[in-house]
């Protein structure tokens, strides 16, 4: 979904990644949420509508990105949704005083390789501070060769994969977005694995 007037564009997994945080709405209510690489933020606008805690953050590097997170916010009447800096890979002073958090989210975030190993750097220290709480990503499949199986081992996390049509995100057009249907489109849940591997 482009929008000419903003210069802001929703991806499909950003689409796909909103309809799973409507579809669970209910459990988010009064819940802590952190959205990574926010940018236009629709999970996060879409969870803070269902009565979550929400916080949108993007690259510190980046202010046209934290620009367009506070005009999403302005634009769905959401001003008091703060929106923070964090780099991924980066202990930065916002990531260390950030409030505890229940749900991370992030929509197609995987889509460099060479950002893989930084994003669940920042992963891995959000869920030891919070061991309790989950990372729902969506991301795109572009290629066969890429994987982040290695690297959950390696950080000692776990995915478990969410079927598409468990929360009715398996139709060619969705939110009145004609996108999500012409990729090929998966979502993931990933936690701290416990001890025993699992």
């Amino acid at each position: 979904v482009l929008d000419p007037q903003y210069g802001m564009c929703v991806w499909p997994c950003a689409v796909v990644l909103a309809q799973y945080a409507w579809f669970h709405g209910r459990s988010l209510r009064g819940r802590r949420v952190l959205e990574i690489g926010a940018g236009v933020s629709l999970p996060g606008l879409v969870a803070a509508k269902c009565g979550a805690e929400v916080i949108l953050s993007d690259s510190e590097e980046l202010p046209q990105c934290l620009a367009i997170c506070q005009k999403s916010c302005l634009m769905n009447s959401l001003p008091q949704v703060p929106v923070i800096g964090v780099t991924w890979g980066r202990i930065s002073p916002e990531l260390l005083s950030l409030a505890p958090v229940d749900v991370i989210l992030g929509a197609d975030v995987f889509f460099d390789p060479k950002d893989f190993e930084d994003i669940l750097t920042t992963v891995y220290f959000l869920l030891e501070k919070n061991p309790r709480a989950q990372f729902w990503t969506t991301y795109q499949v572009r290629s066969a060769d890429w994987s982040i199986e290695a690297l959950l081992y390696k950080w000692r996390l776990k995915s478990t994969h969410v079927p598409l049509h468990s929360f009715s995100a398996d139709k060619e057009r969705l939110a009145s977005s004609p996108l999500p249907g012409r990729h090929t489109i998966e979502m993931m849940i990933i936690s701290l694995a416990r001890s025993d591997g699992t």
